[in-house]
């Protein structure tokens, strides 16, 4: 049966529960069902906080649920392969926080299972839903600079050793939890990946900085980087040769865009501005179009779907093994 409704449990208790619940509150009031943490005091105050009326420690207890339809998985990525694959064998939609695995080959295995089980899944690529970017990729598509062949783009900020971010148990790398966003613009952009090069470095087992250079099909290229040690430049640009576009930091989350094309004034003087408001923390655009997704009787969405997850899980599996292989040959 389609829900009416599509009612969420959230997995986690994080800092990101703090800005993705009122979102899926707003996207659907009273949506969210059910909190699910690993220790009772955290999920008890997040439900007290938003408004959900029930929360658990128990896992299964959740999935069993019949007021849940679907779940938001919000816990460190080295947990979402395997809390996606329970979701969907309890019979719910799932929506992943990115990366939706730490592979490639587990990516393919979630949508693999959701396909065998008959329900949704989808990785939360907020960006691909944020209608400033998709704005920007139609005028793109119309044309406005060109054939596009260069993509810029970077995410890197300074965090303090010893959290979340530099613990290789719980999945962190800046390649799949910054690098993705880079990476997945280019590809968005420029199309499929030939060719990868990539250097960096690896602290006690976590890729903590990338620069990455992209080849495309189509003959475009990429310049990325990440770093979870040092500032890189968070806007990003894409090139073509009537012009470009600029989008400020930053760059994943913004709502305005600079049009450097269309006429002389705007290529070397003033840019065009192009601006959507943002609503709630960003996130409710994607919210809604998985609602309408799951209610429709979708299982992937077209604009994130598995094809052009895997087609980045593919190019971020590469990118770490170089980097990898690299701290791997270097002399003590």
């Amino acid at each position: 049966m389609t829900p009416a409704v599509v009612r969420w449990g959230v997995l986690g208790t994080g800092r990101i529960t703090e800005t993705f619940i009122p979102d899926i509150q707003a996207a659907a009031p009273g949506s969210v069902t059910a909190v699910w943490g690993r220790r009772d005091e955290a999920a008890r105050a997040v439900a007290e906080r938003h408004g959900i009326p029930a929360w658990t420690t128990d896992l299964p207890e959740l999935l069993a649920r019949d007021d849940v339809d679907a779940v938001y998985i919000a816990t460190p990525p080295a947990t979402h392969r395997d809390l996606a694959l329970a979701a969907l064998d309890a019979g719910k939609h799932v929506l992943v926080e990115k990366p939706m695995a730490m592979s490639a080959a587990d990516v393919e295995l979630v949508f693999a299972r959701a396909a065998a089980v008959d329900r949704f899944v989808m990785e939360g690529m907020w960006m691909k839903f944020n209608p400033l970017h998709r704005d920007v990729m139609e005028r793109i598509g119309a044309g406005l600079i060109g054939e596009p062949g260069y993509v810029r783009a970077g995410f890197g900020m300074s965090f303090p050793a010893g959290g979340s971010r530099w613990d290789a148990t719980l999945g962190a790398s800046t390649v799949l939890d910054q690098g993705i966003y880079p990476v997945t613009l280019a590809c968005w952009a420029l199309g499929p990946v030939a060719a990868v090069s990539a250097s960096g470095e690896v602290r006690e087992g976590v890729d903590v900085a990338a620069q990455i250079t992209l080849r495309h099909d189509g003959g475009g290229a990429s310049q990325l980087a990440c770093s979870i040690v040092s500032f890189v430049d968070p806007s990003a640009s894409v090139s073509g040769a009537a012009g470009w576009i600029e989008i400020p930091a930053m760059f994943w989350a913004t709502d305005e865009a600079r049009l450097h094309a269309g006429s002389q004034r705007a290529l070397f003087h003033e840019p065009d501005a192009v601006s959507h408001p943002r609503e709630g923390h960003g996130y409710v655009p994607m919210v809604r179009a998985v609602n309408e997704a799951i209610r429709a009787g979708r299982r992937q969405h077209p604009w994130h779907d598995a094809e052009a997850t895997l087609a980045v899980a593919r190019v971020l599996d590469d990118i770490r093994a170089q980097i990898f292989a690299a701290d791997a040959t270097e002399p003590a």
